[in-house]
């Protein structure tokens, strides 16, 4: 079982695009990050679609849902709001009755909130005590599984400066966004992390890096 993070990068170092919103969650022009992943097959199924490429691509993408037992995320993540969740116009999240994880989702908030099982094996449980509550909670239900930490920023570097992550993979897209949300802000502490080159691969649409964290 390892920690890992799987998220896609714009080449000049952002993770979402300036002016997010309820209505461009990704901000205005993100969704170009992800472009390579709406086209392949496995993103496609995994989400309830028809269609799509079975290229490199969709293999790296089929690889890791795979090996994922249990997903953390940040609350921003999974709605966009903060505060009291009735004041939370997208409180449910993003993704409805269906989500696409098909596995028990920690989300880390600072409002505390029964568990909320939905279609599809998805169940999101709500962590007020921090990110290493959330770690030990997602373990346990992850057996032989990695527990993936999917976003957003401030969530992955949180776990860099604790030591916490095993491993990285990051979808390089060759798009330049120019401003928003940076993955790598101030986020490695005093000591930076040692990290290691494992895999590169190179596909028309996009880099997949993969980094293993000392």
């Amino acid at each position: 079982m390892a920690v890992t993070l799987d998220i896609t990068m714009s080449l000049d170092g952002y993770i979402a695009a300036p002016n997010a919103s309820l209505e461009n969650p990704l901000g205005e022009g993100g969704e170009r990050l992800h472009e390579w992943a709406f086209a392949a097959q496995s993103w496609r199924e995994q989400h309830g679609r028809s269609g799509g490429e079975d290229n490199e691509d969709s293999k790296i993408i089929e690889e890791a849902i795979e090996a994922t037992g249990a997903v953390i995320m940040g609350r921003k993540m999974f709605s966009g709001g903060e505060g009291p969740w009735e004041d939370d116009p997208n409180a449910d999240g993003w993704w409805r009755d269906d989500p696409p994880f098909h596995v028990p989702v920690f989300v880390l908030t600072h409002q505390a909130r029964e568990p909320k099982p939905m279609e599809g094996g998805t169940t999101f449980n709500f962590v007020t005590e921090g990110i290493e509550s959330a770690l030990e909670q997602a373990r346990a239900v992850a057996g032989e599984k990695n527990v993936a930490i999917t976003g957003g920023a401030n969530v992955v570097q949180q776990f860099l400066k604790a030591g916490l992550l095993d491993e990285m993979q990051i979808h390089v897209a060759p798009v330049l966004l120019g401003g928003g949300v940076r993955l790598f802000e101030d986020q490695v502490g005093a000591r930076p992390p040692e990290v290691e080159a494992t895999r590169v691969v190179q596909s028309p649409a996009v880099t997949h890096l993969r980094y293993r964290v000392g």
